[in-house]
């Protein structure tokens, strides 16, 4: 069986809420014949995301192939996204086909946008709480979880959230063990610095 995740870019977008996704789900997949990790925008031209980094998609929305996992990140950029008729029409569109809709940071305010969100459990970056919830009166938004899952809806809060969220989709996706060798071989084991005064 085939498996095709899309991660969709915009301009400003949180390259943190995208690359951390894109490496677990490229890292779970290396060895999978059949599965493919692909970026998706509106255009093919380079894709400015907000701390810089230029990016180009390998598909616009026009040859997006068809997706089993979408993952929309957060960052700036969402706010003029949402305002956007194609980046909406375009998830409205894809998402029903998919059998995980995902989003890190803000991009559940794009997916909000879409009417993905209506009736679901979601949650966003801590920063981002009460405007979601002003916004999406129509969902009911957590705070203070990393990921939340509602039915095939999986959001994430902030930036390193999405990792968390990514491999528990990998769980899901193929089994609990390749998500921990994901993991580990990631070298993925959080321990901040700076988490006591000393």
């Amino acid at each position: 069986m085939s498996t095709t995740i899309g991660i969709v870019l915009f301009p400003d977008a949180e390259e943190l809420d995208w690359a951390g996704p894109y490496e677990v789900f490229g890292m779970a997949t290396h060895d999978i014949e059949n599965a493919r990790v692909i970026t998706v925008a509106q255009s093919k031209e380079p894709v400015r995301c907000f701390n810089g980094l230029r990016v180009l998609p390998d598909h616009d929305f026009a040859d997006c192939p068809a997706l089993d996992v979408v993952l929309v990140p957060g960052g700036m950029g969402t706010r003029k996204e949402f305002d956007n008729p194609v980046m909406r029409d375009w998830l409205a569109r894809v998402t029903p086909g998919c059998t995980w809709v995902t989003s890190v940071c803000t991009g559940s305010y794009l997916l909000h946008g879409a009417g993905v969100t209506r009736g679901k459990r979601i949650t966003t970056h801590w920063g981002f709480i009460e405007t979601l919830r002003e916004a999406a009166q129509d969902a009911t938004v957590l705070e203070k979880v990393r990921y939340v899952r509602d039915g095939n809806l999986v959001t994430a809060a902030g930036v390193s959230a999405g990792i968390d969220m990514s491999l528990w989709v990998v769980g899901q996706l193929w089994d609990v063990d390749r998500a921990r060798w994901t993991q580990r071989f990631m070298e993925y084991d959080p321990a901040p610095p700076y988490t006591a005064d000393v």
